[in-house]
């Protein structure tokens, strides 16, 4: 789950991404692409997958 993901790939599931380096988190789109950061050579980190309730329950 600690993979280093570049901006603009897209992310491979739905959550919280937080920037290397820095406080900062931001909520992507599963197949989205990642937004740029704030600084050059930062990376994206899941650190809370979005978690979905089955349908009708």
């Amino acid at each position: 789950m600690a993979k280093n993901l570049k901006p603009g790939t897209p992310a491979p599931e739905s959550g919280q991404y937080k920037v290397s380096g820095s406080k900062t988190e931001v909520t992507a789109v599963k197949n989205k692409p990642l937004p740029p950061t704030p600084k050059a050579g930062q990376t994206y980190t899941l650190v809370d997958p979005t978690k979905h309730k089955p349908k009708g329950k």
